[in-house]
């Protein structure tokens, strides 16, 4: 028996997918299924067991200890607009030390999601060495929230068996449609493109780049998937991760290949960063993957042409669910 939290989300529910192609279907989701309208259709067609409520779940866990071999621990409060720090503390941080100290007393292992937002503004690079999770300074609370618990995990004395927090970088596929503002800007882009056209980009605000050429590291969430699925047959190496491509892109390119998708000429209108958030935008992410590989991981990551013409063509354009 395998859990997955947040499993009816863009992330959960791709993994549950997954999960279900490599022949697991003994699996047992955890979410608050009644928050987000029409997100249902991400599990439609999914194998499972049963599915526990996210305010069920620590009745149901000593129940069924026993069975339970592994956890993926995917689902977190991940709005980065969110200024409620007790919303992260509850859900983020309080939650998962809970889960966390269980997996410990029973011996089950454990991935959970962590965040490249713990890195804020690049200030100490995106290197993911436990020794310097102390330095970062994330931007939002959300990222804080993250950055606690990734130290909160490495500091303890009893663990489990095996663990692993991921620290995931721009991710972007299929089943995201439920996300509103806060989707992928493939998914904003490809709706702009089909209704009017042309797509908007932040312009720079800073001398040293130019308008649409911010970096970001962007990983397709079948690749996220699968670095999930080595880390559950691995199971050694416990530690903080990275994952993103490790190759930053910038939104010219991401946006070129959405356009190259859909067989339209390039058209890119650039708009002011928000005031709000000009502060706090980031304009280059890419992560250090040397940590992952060394343990043994060595499938290659879809470039940008590749992952958005996947998702485009065979999702998007549908209108279909992985």
């Amino acid at each position: 028996m395998i859990v997955v939290t947040g499993a009816e989300g863009f992330i959960g529910s791709c993994l549950v997918a997954r999960l279900n192609q490599e022949g697991f279907n003994d699996l047992v989701l955890v979410d608050d299924f009644e928050a987000v309208p029409g997100r249902s259709k991400n599990l439609e067609g999914k194998r499972f067991s049963a599915k526990v409520a996210r305010k069920d779940f620590f009745d149901w866990l000593p129940a069924n200890a026993t069975e339970l071999e592994f956890v993926f621990h995917i689902g977190a409060r991940t709005d980065t607009t969110e200024t409620d720090e007790a919303i992260f503390q509850a859900l983020n941080i309080d939650f998962s030390q809970r889960l966390f100290q269980f997996c410990a007393k029973e011996g089950i292992g454990i991935v959970y999601a962590s965040s490249a937002a713990t890195y804020g503004d690049g200030e100490f690079g995106y290197d993911d060495d436990a020794s310097r999770l102390h330095l970062l300074q994330p931007m939002n609370p959300y990222g804080r929230s993250k950055n606690e618990f990734d130290k909160w995990a490495l500091a303890q004395e009893k663990q489990p068996p095996f663990w692993a927090g991921l620290k995931f970088f721009n991710v972007y596929g299929p089943n995201e449609y439920h996300k509103g503002r806060m989707a992928s800007v493939i998914l904003h882009a490809y709706n702009q493109i089909q209704e009017k056209g042309r797509v908007n980009l932040f312009r720079s605000h800073r001398p040293d780049y130019k308008d649409g050429e911010q970096k970001r590291d962007f990983i397709y969430v079948k690749d996220l998937c699968s670095v999930c699925l080595f880390l559950m047959h691995h199971r050694k190496n416990s530690g903080v991760y990275n994952l993103g491509s490790g190759e930053a892109r910038t939104w010219n390119d991401l946006v070129k290949a959405i356009f190259s998708a859909l067989n339209k000429p390039v058209n890119i209108d650039y708009i002011d960063i928000p005031e709000d958030i000009r502060e706090k935008y980031q304009y280059f992410t890419e992560a250090n993957m040397e940590r992952l590989k060394a343990i043994g991981y060595t499938q290659p990551f879809a470039s940008i042409e590749a992952g958005v013409e996947d998702y485009v063509k065979n999702y998007l354009v549908h209108g279909k669910y992985e």
